[in-house]
């Protein structure tokens, strides 16, 4: 059974599916309008935001998604200090962005859980609890979309057709978990 702290205490692997919860991974929620917000995050990170909807860029450390035309999510790619929660990353952006009023910094790490998902049947099992037609996106490597799974906002990453990175509020992972073991077993 999931616990609030840890919802998935280990690998789940289905036929054709792989679960896991990678953590501790670092995760901001960027916002911000003007170009300068744009070159101060992009000078703090040493990479540029993508401004395509739907889209993402990744550096060797850090992966932004596109949210909304003024919101990103910045997560990082390796696995932080669990013991602390003050990232470098974010103290950066704070002073080069918060502080001189082009934008916000937000750590939403406790807030989202960040689930990978790997296998060949990653979009069946989106489909069966998704309105979103997945067709086109799950060829787009890079490609970001939020959407409903199982009736729960969730955001979802396609690395590449077999591998994905599904972002999903700590209050609703343990129902959207229990889903997903429910239907990945009937896939």
């Amino acid at each position: 059974m999931l616990s609030y702290n840890n919802p998935i205490k280990e690998t789940k692997e289905y036929s054709g599916l792989k679960i896991q919860e990678l953590k501790p991974i670092m995760k901001l929620n960027l916002r911000g309008k003007k170009r300068e917000f744009l070159s101060a995050v992009g000078k703090s990170l040493n990479m540029l935001l993508p401004t395509e909807s739907n889209t993402s860029t990744s550096s060797e450390n850090y992966t932004a998604l596109w949210l909304s035309p003024d919101e990103w999510m910045l997560y990082s790619n390796n696995e932080m200090n669990e013991n602390d929660n003050s990232y470098e990353v974010e103290n950066e952006l704070i002073n080069n962005v918060s502080k001189v009023n082009l934008g916000a910094i937000t750590d939403v790490t406790d807030h989202f859980v960040l689930l990978k998902l790997s296998g060949d049947k990653i979009y069946e099992l989106f489909s069966t609890g998704s309105p979103f037609n997945f067709n086109d996106f799950q060829n787009k490597n890079g490609a970001v979309t939020q959407t409903l799974l199982a009736k729960i906002d969730v955001i979802i990453h396609n690395i590449d057709k077999k591998n994905v990175n599904l972002f999903v509020r700590r209050s609703f992972s343990e129902h959207l978990f229990s889903w997903i073991n429910d239907s990945a077993s009937r896939l």
